[in-house]
């Protein structure tokens, strides 16, 4: 009875919600839960930076007109040695990219 109740409860909750905050909520679940994303750029074909540990890409949004701006950005961890793993000296830091960059960013298969 007490887990019929409980969620009867959160579907409540999340119903009354808008949906920007149900997405919030939701990017604060993976935040929580972590995602092992890759970024790669490129330039033509050669590879020339990759960061690891990415949690997620988003898309800016300007302070005063609350329009989307022409570039991602992420946190993650720049991987100098393009190996996929976190060697010392490799550091978690803020990133960008444009929109006229080549880039991919999918799951890190390892």
């Amino acid at each position: 009875m007490k887990r019929l109740i409980a969620t009867a409860a959160c579907t409540l909750l999340l119903a009354a919600c808008t949906q920007e905050q149900q997405n919030k909520l939701g990017r604060d679940i993976q935040n929580w839960t972590g995602t092992n994303g890759v970024v790669e750029v490129y330039a033509g074909d050669k590879l020339v930076r990759r960061w690891i540990a990415v949690d997620k890409l988003s898309t800016a949004l300007g302070t005063d007109d609350n329009r989307m701006r022409a570039y991602r950005f992420g946190y993650g961890v720049l991987d100098d040695n393009l190996n996929f793993t976190v060697d010392p000296g490799e550091k978690k830091m803020y990133f960008e990219v444009g929109e006229h960059v080549n880039y991919v960013f999918f799951e890190n298969p390892r």
